[in-house]
Order: C-alpha cells, then sequence, then structure tokens
C-alpha cells in the first residue's frame, strides 16, 4: 500500500473529523482573526469572471478540429484523403477533402459563432458594476474582481453577483425575500434569513468593524444543500459559532425583492458558484435511430472493405497472364519489377478503399444533425401545446431524442402536479373522530367560502342515533358531544404554526387591530400548494394565520384574539421522513412540539389519541382519491427542551454528514406523540389527463404511475383517469399482502394468474386495450419493491425479478405508490435494462422526479406549480400533460418517420453511386480507372442530392396530424424501430443494387458499339460515365418525389430545382474551358450527350426501369398487406377525390365514408346552432348538401325516400 494513503487513513481516522473534513474557511471582510485565537491561513480561491465559452482566440482550431476528429466518420474520411495524399490513387484528393472540409468548416462555423455569443454574454456579466465595503466605504467595481471574503451590498431588483452568505438586511426581522427563477424556475419569493448575530448591523461602518471566520464546505453543485458555521468573535472572548444552512445562502442568479437592500459576505466566486457548477450538461443520452446508424455504417464499413479486397484479388487472378500485366504499350519500369509484391496488393487495396469509399456517407451526420436541431422547432412552435393559463410552452433542452419521441413503449408519470392539477383545496378535518367541513349548511344548501363549521361525528354508532333527530338538534348535539375543546384549539393552533408559508407583505396587515376586519383573507405564498391550502382551510374554520414577525408567528383566533408563538425550530419536511414539525412557546410559556405529515409516518410515532376513528377517516378519504395529512403534538418541559437544543445545535454545527447526524436526532425527538386528526385535501385530475392516457394506451403504450401517495389515494386518481378501469382485475403486491403470506408465494400466486389468463404466453408489449383478453393492473408499493430489490440469501435477486417482471408484461397498467425518488429511478431502471430493452420515457414535475427523468430515455419535466427542477433537468418540457399525447403521437412519429427514411435514402442512394464503379472494375481490368468525373464525385452529396432530403425530413406529414392524433394505433406501425429494421435495411440496398445494375447495364448496352450520334461518333468513357451519372440522379431524385406524401412549394422548389441546377452545372462544367485546370476531361462531353436522340430514349427508360420495382411493390403491398397507416391514406384520399357536394346518400353507407380519418380540422360551431341538411330529388334518387362532411361522423337511418341523413353539420339555410 502506498505510505502517503496509509497516513491520510490514519489522519482521518484517528486525528478527529476537523483535521480532514474537505472545508474551506473564509475570513470576513479579509480581517484576521484575533491573535491567539486560530492560525491564519490565507487560501487562494478564483476570481469571479464566469466563464461558459468553450473555446478561445488561441485554441480555438486545434481544439475544434481535435473534438470533430473524434467522430468515427470524420476520422475515417481524413484517413481516405490522407492515403490519396500518400499513395497514387484513381481519384483526386479533392473528391474525398472537399466534402471533408465542408463539413468540417460548416460545423466549425455553427460551434465558433454559439461560442463568440457566449463570450459576449459573459463580458455583459463580468463587466456589470458590484458595490462593495473598504474601509468602511461603500465602492464600486466590476464583478469580475470580486473576491472571496468580499462584503458585498445588494439593493432591491438587483441579482446576487456570486454565493453570498446573509449578515444583515434593511428589514428589521433580519431577512430578505428572494426570487430563484433564473436557477430553479420558481416564481414564488423565498424568505431568506441573516445570522443571528449580525442582522443587526445596517450600515457600512457597523458591518466593517465585523470580527468573524467561515468555514464551510468546498463548492458542490445542489442548489438546496449548504453546510456551513460562522464564528463570530467579541473582545479576544471566545468565538460564538452559529450553524450555516441554504436558508443563509444567497445564490448567484437569484434576484433581491421588497427589501431595500442586504449586505453579504462573498464564499464561493466565479465558475465556483452553484449557477456555474451547474452549467455542466447531463449525461449523453443517444436514440435509438442514431444506434441503428451505426450498426448500419459498420455493415457499410464491411461491405467496403469486402468490395476492396475482391478487386485486389480479382486484379492479380487477371494480371497472372503475362500479357495482361504486362502489355506491350504499358511495360513496366525497372523499380516497379523490383517492388514487393505484398507493398504493391496493399496500395491496390488502400486505392480500391478510396475508389469505393463513397459508400459511407459523410455528408449524412451533417444532415441529421441539421434535421435534428431545425426539426425541434416544431415543438417549440407548436401553438397548440402553448398553455394561455401559464403563458407557457413546450421548451427543447435537447434536439438528439426527437425521434426517440416516436418509439416509446413504456410511460412513467408522477401524480401530484402530472395527472393532477397540484391545485390544492381544503376538504376536510378530523379532530378526535369528528369531522369539519368548512362551510355552512343553511336550509339544506351548502353555503360556500364561509367561516362557519358544519361538523359531522364520523363514528358509525351515533351515525344511526342521530337519523332520528331534526337537522338542527343534530347539528347542536355533535358541537356540545364532540372532543374537548382543547384538542380542537390545539389541531387548529397546529395547522397554523406548522407549515412555512409566508404572507405576502400587505399594510392591513401589519396594522391589524381589533376593531378592524379581522376576517379579511390573507395573501399566502409557499413553495408547497398543500400547505397553502391547509392554512386557508383553516382560515375558513376560525384560525387565521398573520405573519412571522421577528421569530413570533401569530394567529388570529376565533375570538379575534391575536396568539403570538415563539417559534424555536423548525424540523424540515423531506421525503424520507415524510414529515416535518416545530417547536413553539406560547405567551404563557408552554412549549410544544406539533407534527404534521403522512399517517405511515405519524401512527408509529403516536401513544394515545382516538387512533382508530381517525385512522378509519384517513382511508376513506384515501378512497375517494384525497391527499390525507395527521397531525399530533407533544408538550416538552424546558428540561427537555434544552436536552433538545443541545442535541440540534451538535448536528447542526457539523460540517460532515450534517444531514444524517439531523435525521438521527428528530428520529429521537419525534415520539410519543398524542394524535390529534387528520386533514383532507382535494387535488383535482388534470385537463384531458384520461383522455391522454387512453390514447397513449390505444397506442401500445402501457403507462406506470409511480407516486409516493398512499395506495388508496392513488388508485382513485388512477381510475380517475382510465388507467384502470371497471373491468381491470386488480393485483395487489403490497407490505399487507406479504405480512400475510409470503413473498416468494404472493410472486408466483399473481404469475400464475396472469399465464393461465393468457394461456402461458406473455402479452406483447403492445399489447393496449383488448376487448378479448383479461386486463390486469397491479398496484406495488415501495417496501414490496425493496423486497424484490433485495439481494437474497444465496446472493441472487434475479429470479424474484424476473418474475416481478413478467407479471408487469402481462399487465395493462402498474401503480407504484408509497415510492421515494431513488425507487422510482430504480423502477425505470429495472425496465429499461429488461431482455426486450424497451424504449422508456419519464415524466413529472418535481424535483423528486428528477432522478427517474435522468434515468430513462426520454425525460420530459411538466412546467408545474413545485417549481422547474424537473424542466431544467428534463431533455424536454411542456406545460401540461395532456400537451404529451401530440408530442409522442404526433410529433415523435413524424420526426421518426422523417429521420429514419432519411437515413436509409442517404444509404441507399450512396449504393446507387458507388455500386456501378464496383461493375465498372470487372470491364476495366480492376485498373482503378474511375467512372464518374471528379466534379460528380464531390459534388454527389453536397449539391445535387443533400436539399432535397433534407426538407422532406423536415416537412414531411404521411398522415395529417389531426389523423394521427384521433388514431392512436397508427403508433403501432413505427414502433419498435419498424423502419430501420433489418428487413427494411436489405430491401432499401438490395434497391440500391437493382438500380445500379440498371444504370450500368442499361447505359452498357445502349452505347456498346452502337453509333448514337449524328456524325456517325461513338460515345466514349467519360460520356458513359455521364449517362450512368444522369440516370442516377435523376431516379434517386424521383424515388424521394414517389415517397413524398405532403407537398409544399419548398418540397417542389429543392427537389425539381436540384435537377434543374445539376443540369446547368453539367452545361457550364462541360461548355467552358476552366483556366484553372491543368486538364479538362469532361469538355462538351454533357452537350454531346444531350445531342443524342438515343440517349434521351434511353435515359428516360432506364429511370423508369429503375423505379418500377419499388413502384409496384407499393402498389401490391398497399392492395395486399396493408398496413393501418397505408389504410388511413387510401381512405383519407378516397374521401378527398369522391365526395362532391352532391353525392348520392346510399354511397355514404359504405364504411370508408364513414370512418373518423377522412377529417379534415373540424368546424367550429356553437352548441346552441341547429343541425340541418339540405336535400334535393333528382331522378328519384335522394342527394343531400354535406357542407362539413369531413368534420362529423355521419348517422344513417331507413326511410320511405331510401337512407337518410343526419350529421351534426353546420346549419345551411334550404
Amino acid at each position: 500500500m502506498d505510505c502517503s494513503l496509509l497516513r491520510t487513513l490514519v489522519s482521518r481516522y484517528c486525528a478527529g473529523e476537523e483535521n480532514w473534513v474537505d472545508s474551506r474557511t473564509i475570513y470576513v471582510g479579509h480581517r484576521e482573526p484575533p491573535p491567539g485565537a486560530e492560525a491564519y491561513i490565507p487560501q487562494r480561491f478564483p476570481d469571479n469572471r464566469i466563464v461558459s465559452s468553450k473555446y478561445t482566440f488561441w485554441n480555438f482550431i486545434p481544439k475544434n478540429l481535435f473534438e470533430q476528429f473524434r467522430r468515427i466518420a470524420n476520422f475515417y474520411f481524413l484517413i481516405i484523403f490522407l492515403v490519396q495524399l500518400i499513395i497514387d490513387t484513381p481519384t483526386s484528393p479533392v473528391t474525398s477533402g472537399l466534402p471533408l472540409l465542408f463539413v468540417i468548416t460548416v460545423t466549425a462555423i455553427k460551434q465558433g459563432y454559439e461560442d463568440w455569443l457566449r463570450h459576449k454574454a459573459d463580458n455583459a456579466i463580468n463587466h456589470c458594476p458590484v458595490h462593495f465595503i473598504q474601509h468602511g466605504k461603500l465602492v464600486r467595481k466590476q464583478s469580475r474582481k470580486l473576491r472571496v471574503g468580499d462584503i458585498v451590498m445588494v439593493k432591491e431588483n438587483e441579482t446576487f453577483p456570486c454565493d453570498l452568505i446573509f449578515l444583515s438586511s434593511s428589514r428589521g426581522d433580519g431577512t430578505c425575500f428572494v426570487t430563484t427563477t433564473s436557477l430553479d424556475g420558481e416564481s414564488s419569493q423565498k424568505t431568506y434569513y441573516a445570522v443571528q448575530d449580525t442582522k443587526a448591523f445596517h450600515n457600512e461602518q457597523e458591518i466593517d468593524a465585523l470580527h468573524a471566520t467561515i468555514e464551510c464546505e468546498q463548492p458542490q453543485p445542489d442548489l438546496y444543500k449548504f453546510v456551513g458555521r460562522i464564528n463570530v468573535y467579541h473582545d479576544r472572548n471566545e468565538p460564538i459559532a452559529r450553524p450555516l444552512g441554504s436558508e443563509n445562502l444567497l445564490l448567484r442568479g437569484a434576484t433581491l425583492k421588497n427589501t431595500e437592500k442586504i449586505f453579504g459576505v462573498a464564499i464561493y466566486t466565479g465558475m465556483e458558484t452553484k449557477m456555474a457548477l451547474n452549467y455542466q450538461s447531463k449525461s449523453q443520452k443517444r436514440s435509438a435511430v442514431e444506434k441503428s446508424m451505426n450498426v448500419f455504417l459498420i455493415v457499410y464499413l464491411c461491405i467496403l472493405v469486402s468490395k476492396a479486397l475482391i478487386n485486389t484479388v480479382l486484379k492479380y487472378a487477371w494480371q497472372s497472364e503475362p500479357f495482361r500485366d504486362e502489355p506491350w504499350y504499358n511495360q513496366k519500369t525497372e523499380p516497379d519489377k523490383k517492388r514487393n509484391l505484398f507493398l504493391q496488393a496493399f496500395t491496390d487495396f488502400l486505392a480500391f478503399m478510396v475508389l469505393f469509399n463513397y459508400i459511407i456517407p459523410v455528408s449524412m451526420y451533417v444532415t441529421v444533425e441539421m434535421q435534428k436541431f431545425l426539426g425541434s422547432y416544431f415543438i417549440a412552435w407548436d401553438e397548440e401545446m402553448f398553455d394561455e393559463g401559464t403563458g407557457e410552452g413546450p421548451l427543447v433542452n435537447t434536439s438528439d431524442l426527437n425521434e426517440e419521441l416516436g418509439q416509446i413503449e413504456y410511460v412513467f408519470t408522477d401524480k401530484t402536479g402530472t395527472l393532477t392539477e397540484n391545485n390544492m383545496e381544503f376538504v376536510e378535518c378530523c379532530i378526535e373522530g369528528h369531522v369539519y367541513v368548512p362551510q355552512v349548511i343553511c336550509n339544506g344548501q351548502i353555503l360556500h367560502d364561509s367561516t362557519g363549521i358544519d361538523m359531522i361525528d364520523s363514528s358509525p354508532e351515533s351515525s344511526e342515533q342521530e337519523l332520528s333527530l331534526p337537522n338542527h338538534l343534530k347539528f347542536y348535539r355533535k358541537w356540545l358531544a364532540g372532543a374537548a375543546k382543547e384538542r380542537e384549539e390545539l389541531f387548529f393552533r397546529a395547522l397554523c404554526l406548522c407549515h412555512t408559508v409566508q404572507v405576502k407583505d400587505d399594510d392591513s396587515v401589519d396594522g391589524l387591530k381589533k376593531n378592524q376586519a379581522p376576517r379579511k383573507p390573507c395573501i399566502y405564498i409557499s413553495s408547497s400548494p398543500d400547505e397553502v391550502a391547509l392554512v386557508e382551510g383553516i382560515q375558513r374554520l376560525g384560525y387565521t394565520y398573520l405573519r412571522l414577525k421577528e421569530n413570533y408567528m401569530e394567529i388570529l383566533n376565533r375570538e379575534n384574539n391575536i396568539e403570538r408563538f415563539e417559534l424555536l425550530e423548525v424540523f424540515s419536511f423531506d421525503s424520507v421522513r415524510r414529515r416535518m414539525s416545530v417547536i413553539v412557546r406560547s405567551s404563557i410559556g408552554d412549549i410544544f412540539l406539533f407534527c404534521k405529515g403522512a399517517d405511515s409516518s405519524i401512527f408509529p410515532r403516536v401513544k394515545e389519541g382516538k387512533i382508530d376513528q381517525v385512522r378509519a377517516r384517513v382511508q376513506r378519504n384515501a378512497v375517494e382519491g384525497l391527499r390525507t395529512l395527521c397531525v399530533a403534538y407533544k408538550r416538552l418541559s424546558a428540561e427537555e427542551y434544552r436536552n433538545v437544543q443541545k442535541m440540534l445545535q451538535s448536528a447542526k454545527l457539523a460540517l460532515q454528514d450534517r444531514d444524517k447526524k439531523l435525521a438521527e436526532v428528530y428520529e429521537k425527538i419525534e415520539t410519543d406523540f398524542i394524535l390529534l386528526g387528520a386533514t383532507a385535501v382535494e387535488d383535482r385530475l388534470q385537463e384531458k389527463a384520461a383522455d391522454t392516457i387512453e390514447a397513449l394506451q390505444k397506442a401500445g403504450i402501457k403507462v406506470w404511475v409511480l407516486t409516493g401517495d398512499k395506495m388508496e389515494t392513488a388508485a382513485a386518481t388512477c381510475y380517475a383517469c382510465k388507467l384502470f378501469r371497471r373491468n381491470t382485475q386488480i393485483l395487489e403486491l403490497t407490505t399487507k399482502k406479504i405480512e400475510e403470506q409470503s413473498l416468494h408465494d404472493v410472486l408466483f400466486d399473481l404469475n400464475k394468474t396472469v399465464i393461465r389468463q393468457n394461456g402461458s404466453l406473455t402479452r406483447d408489449t403492445f399489447s393496449g386495450l383488448s376487448a378479448d383478453t383479461q386486463d390486469y393492473g397491479l398496484i406495488i408499493d415501495g417496501a414490496a419493491l425493496s423486497l424484490i430489490m433485495k439481494p437474497r440469501h444465496d446472493g441472487s435477486s434475479g429470479n424474484y425479478r424476473e418474475i416481478f417482471l413478467n407479471i408487469c408484461r402481462n399487465c395493462t397498467a402498474v401503480l407504484c405508490c408509497r415510492m421515494a425518488p431513488l425507487q422510482k429511478a430504480q423502477i425505470v431502471k429495472l425496465i429499461k435494462l429488461s431482455k426486450e430493452r424497451p424504449i422508456t420515457l419519464a415524466i413529472g414535475d418535481g424535483a423528486n422526479d428528477v432522478s427517474m427523468i435522468l434515468e430513462a430515455h426520454v425525460g420530459i419535466g411538466v412546467i408545474g406549480k413545485e417549481g422547474r427542477q424537473a424542466a431544467r433537468n428534463s431533455d424536454y418540457a411542456i406545460p401540461k400533460f395532456k400537451h404529451l399525447k401530440k408530442m409522442l403521437l404526433v410529433h415523435g412519429h413524424l420526426y421518426y418517420i422523417r429521420i429514419s427514411e432519411l437515413v436509409q435514402y442517404f444509404f441507399y442512394k450512396n449504393v446507387c453511386f458507388i455500386f456501378p464503379q464496383f461493375l465498372y472494375q470487372f470491364f476495366c481490368g480492376f485498373s482503378q480507372q474511375t467512372l464518374y468525373d471528379t466534379a460528380y464525385l464531390t459534388l454527389y452529396n453536397i449539391s445535387f442530392t443533400s436539399l432535397p432530403i433534407l426538407m422532406y425530413s423536415l416537412m414531411e406529414q404521411h398522415v395529417s396530424p389531426d389523423t394521427l392524433k384521433r388514431e392512436p394505433s397508427l403508433y403501432r406501425d413505427v414502433a419498435k424501430n419498424a423502419l430501420l429494421r433489418l428487413r427494411a435495411f436489405i430491401y432499401w440496398t438490395f434497391l440500391g443494387v437493382f438500380d445500379a445494375v440498371v444504370f450500368f447495364f442499361g447505359a452498357y448496352l445502349l452505347l456498346d458499339n452502337t453509333v448514337v450520334t449524328s456524325n456517325g461518333q461513338i460515345f466514349g468513357t467519360w460520356t458513359f460515365g455521364t449517362v450512368v451519372f444522369t440516370v442516377l440522379v435523376f431516379t434517386v431524385t424521383f424515388k424521394l418525389a414517389i415517397d413524398t406524401h405532403y407537398w409544399t412549394w419548398i418540397n417542389h422548389f429543392v427537389i425539381w430545382g436540384s435537377l434543374v441546377f445539376y443540369i446547368v452545372f453539367s452545361l457550364l462544367w462541360g461548355g467552358i474551358i476552366w483556366p484553372f485546370l491543368n486538364y479538362q476531361r469532361m469538355y462538351y462531353v454533357f452537350m454531346q450527350m444531350l445531342s443524342s436522340g438515343p440517349v434521351w430514349l434511353g435515359i428516360i427508360l432506364l429511370i423508369t426501369v429503375s423505379l418500377l420495382p419499388d413502384v409496384l411493390k407499393k402498389v401490391l403491398c398497399r392492395e395486399l398487406w396493408p398496413t393501418a397507416t397505408e389504410r388511413i391514406q387510401k381512405a383519407s384520399r378516397h374521401c378527398r377525390e369522391h365526395i362532391s357536394e352532391f353525392t348520392p346518400l346510399a354511397c355514404l353507407k359504405s364504411p370508408r365514408y364513414r370512418s373518423s380519418d377522412c377529417s379534415n380540422s373540424p368546424a367550429r360551431r356553437s352548441n346552441s346552432h341547429s343541425k340541418k341538411v339540405m336535400f334535393t330529388q333528382w331522378r328519384g334518387i335522394d342527394y343531400s348538401v354535406l357542407p362539413s362532411v369531413f368534420g362529423y361522423s355521419n348517422k344513417h337511418w331507413r326511410s320511405s325516400a331510401g337512407y337518410h341523413y343526419s350529421g351534426s353539420g353546420l346549419e345551411t339555410s334550404i
């Protein structure tokens, strides 16, 4: 073992924590500590410059070239180019060098321009003015000159120039309000707290006199975590140590609001600020199409090597005859005869590699990048995905996964804020077994927004007794016979005090007096909608939370008296504990610990109270889909509180494992509660959430809900959003089941159930909704999942996982409840890495969903009310869950169709391009003679055939977007990478080979010993190659035109324009003697070729023969084995062509006219419009005018006149 490592380990575990903790010490105001206090060790920290740029002026060229040549295709063409320079090759180095130079230059210009914009933005930030304190005075300097330890002053509406520890504020209570929109997207104002010992310093002189040091952790990117402590020195006494947390840290990029000014000390500057550390990009995700491209590239590379190898072998076999190897007109020189045979063969092999290298399309990568980049704007520009309520539209954080949206097999979705609105409304609370509803019943009608209480006894016995009493007697009987008033008031006080809600500043609140309107509703602000709903609900029940002032919380009781409680401690909510607590001291000195949290977190810690009644009410509310919280309390003596304070102080001052130590302290303190009651809050389902899930299931996508809510609440939401249906058989894999049976027995019983129903065959991943087979829904909780994932005693957990996966495969939908954030990611990873390797998508709106969003193939964040952590870490962001339908079924479908055609087409046109060159070697003695001119070799992929496929890949719509939304089943036609499978790849390759054979041998037969010119001359080699190339360019362009379904003027322009450009270029290239060329073998070749009538006829004939097999295949497949997409296309076309304004009604009986797929965008009309149809009769046949037949489905019934039509068409006068 290395001695230095051993010393490090010994010092860590023997010398104590403080000697090895990875921390930094900051001297506030650069003032040394008092003599004898501690050693002054100056440290070096970076300045405050922000550098988001990637390159500098000096390293741009080498660094950019290095990064570009790391791509396998670019590196390959560089090698080919170098080979052309080194050895004697049949083609000019320009043919490989120019396309490569074009690709490299375009990419470098794009990246250079983007980096120049970054430099420009950096300079604007780094030169902005900042105010800081120097020698008791306020000095102004540039932001980039700020150093760690400087004391900075920030004014209202200014952004913080670096990460600051909050020292003091212009507000008397030492608080300030901050918005962090630029960091996490949360627009609500957050409250931050100054250090207790420095908050009284309000001017420059007082702050400059501060003697303190700060110890804190080294920079790390978590925006919501900070660990540190401040030591404040007073007159050479022992320093006072105070803990520092995230509530004391003001982050760079955040903005000061509603506070005149603050003072803070810089602790992280420049690239060490949390904002800068979050610049780092997420791990690179690769789409299935990109993986297929790489596989195809390897296949074609093997084909290229095989071609070169075959030609090399055949060359030496053909030259084995002496008269062929050394003909009389081409005698070998002496050096050639002495040359090593193997070296010569290797050189020939490289020459053939150069000759055939165009089968690898270097320009394809540039085209794909441009298609992805430009195509991503179609999502951002989609007006249907813009939410007017929030003013938000879709965001594209990466364009690399556009086509992956069309390949999704599993959708993992959060519940709260994703399926639901996260707009909480207080419904009721249960205290000591009695239910309180914030409304009044008057004459049988419910008066909402009242300040009274409707109390209902939840016990069944009293419910039976009260049936015989009048309504008004029931109410007063329950009111008088309710629980002790003390418990009731404690419950209301607990909800008024146990929260982190802020009251928006209002003069009426600050100057509130008893004789003023005390019930005027306050405006509450919180990052949690649940807390706001609870505080507002309790306000309607008579208790109003007023404000937090100078560490005292003020509430207004039913008697309009203000009660003040000193806030002693806050135990913040976290997803592991699933609860929060506060310790407060009343005005008479009583100390209370109030706690609220999930029932699973509170009930095990309760020692007394009406547990059974409250639990029954909680379960009932959960079944109805309400979100429930339990409330408990305990009294603390002064001695107990002192012990609590000591434990908390010790944990808070720790720089190592502070969170773990705090959790241990919370666990000790939050015990032996007295249960007060529970609350119920309703979170309504989002608009069209059920419709979206139904459409996804019809598309063959399995939808899983992963939530931290309790099982009953989540199950009710799943039924509401149609994830579970009435005929769905629910299978439970929960802790309760496992307690009754062993995990092994439960898993095997469920496995037998699903296999028995499906005849021992697992359902296909794309089963969707089926009427023939039983639909199963699985419910699993977090504890059961932990047991499944936990390794067994024999050291493996694979068996249980496989059984669990088999059960999931046969279930239409799965609900995972009581899930921790990491368990959500664990579920996604489990499915992602299963043997089918399905494409997964995770969607959520909160920070607890980030882990699964990053784990899935595609991560989508919902821009919700829980901040933008999910949106920031996602690949795409949408305003509402309903927009997922269009994103997948329309955008994803079309993106996949477009890019799959782009990839296949590129390889196809390059096979057409190079295979004639391969065939030509058999007719030129394998002499490596090129068939095409150098200009054609260079410009084929760059100019002649590039723009049409790029425009196709941006604009193609094989089916209208409305049809794709209406027919989700069409999504299955492209599922599982259907268009890039081996079968499709082989078809395109063989189509390219067939077309190449037609080009070559068709031109060969046309020109072989045939007089095709008027003067009796015979065409030569370059004319032969030009004929082949002309047929090639026209055929591959017409092939793309045949595949195009959606024509715009842009498509017409680029397709026909590229053909015109080829002709014009050929005329100019061969019609002018260019002075910069040493030789011009194409002079007058193209004009002479066009002067021949047989060549014109041959070109037309060869193009027709080349395209014929593909056309026949399309026609036969559409008629005999049509896909769902082709049936829809045919029906849509039939509707457009054959339904006229006067159509026989009997014809409308045909199913194809009743198809909902024959619609364009439906006409807008009011529901109040009557529905009329204009009839006419001609020659005894009824006809009707159908002005909106495409917008609505048709209904028919038989009348005496034949078929009668009634539809919801637009109003039409007769």
